[in-house]
């Protein structure tokens, strides 16, 4: 899957549609971990504040808890960051997976602490989106 080069994203392009990926990001997600705390269908909200027609875009606010306490106890402001927000949309006819890269958002936070969580998280960010992708 050709990956898309943005420093503060772990993105993939993939050929599931786009439920299927959703599915899959949830499944994987589960497996390294996380929780989906909150979600966003940012197509319906913009259809129904903005009447705004446009492809599907969801976004899921996903949370390691045990990652989550540890960051949380280093850095007590962190929440403002938290969680990690996971998209899955569709554009131009293919479907795109993206994570936050953690370690390029909490590099932000310049509390060296959290450099070994936010190594993790991205880790498993990444196997996420990649694994999800896959066929």
């Amino acid at each position: 899957m050709p990956r898309v080069d943005v420093s503060y994203t772990l993105s993939t392009t993939t050929t599931h549609p786009f439920d299927v990926a959703v599915a899959r990001v949830r499944e994987e997600l589960a497996d390294e971990g996380f929780g989906v705390l909150c979600e966003v269908d940012v197509q319906a909200t913009l259809k129904n504040k903005l009447g705004v027609d446009r492809e599907p875009y969801l976004i899921l606010g996903a949370c390691n808890p045990q990652l989550a306490h540890g960051a949380l106890n280093a850095e007590s402001e962190l929440g403002v960051l938290l969680p990690c927000n996971v998209v899955v949309y569709r554009q131009d006819g293919e479907t795109h997976i993206s994570a936050v890269n953690a370690e390029q958002m909490l590099s932000l936070v310049g509390n060296d602490e959290l450099s070994e969580t936010a190594a993790e998280v991205r880790r498993r960010l990444a196997s996420v989106v990649e694994k999800a992708a896959a066929a």
